[in-house]
């Protein structure tokens, strides 16, 4: 994706990147990358993508494929929601973890004093 498209504010000027045809390609690329992602997880990551994505260096091929097709914004967005939904399954999949008894909160037990006859602690 060139700059010109950006560089120009004509408002007959067709942006290309945003056709079906063009959103179709980003997707593919996004898809290839984010499947790159998940076959490649044990390996280190080293490299960084936008939104502190890190990812490994075998993944850097589908990853300039991405952001070839896709616009950066859209790379930024698509990248956010990959590492939402990865630490929201990480918190789902953190059930070992909670296993056990629940544990409530005790309740407060009203403790009376010596006087047992109803004045509460007052002489008449």
């Amino acid at each position: 994706m060139a700059m010109e498209t950006y560089a120009s504010r004509s408002p007959d000027q067709i942006h290309t990147d945003v056709l079906a045809k063009s959103r179709q390609a980003c997707y593919k690329a996004r898809d290839a990358f984010y499947a790159c992602l998940e076959k490649e997880s044990t390996k280190k990551r080293t490299e960084i993508g936008s939104v502190g994505l890190l990812y490994p260096l075998e993944c850097k091929g589908s990853r300039m494929e991405f952001e070839k097709n896709c616009r950066a914004s859209w790379v930024k967005h698509f990248d956010r929601l990959y590492c939402k939904n990865k630490r929201v399954q990480r918190l789902l999949d953190d059930k070992d973890s909670k296993r056990g008894p629940l544990s409530l909160p005790q309740p407060y037990t009203f403790k009376p004093t010596n006087s047992d006859d109803g004045t509460h602690g007052y002489k008449a």
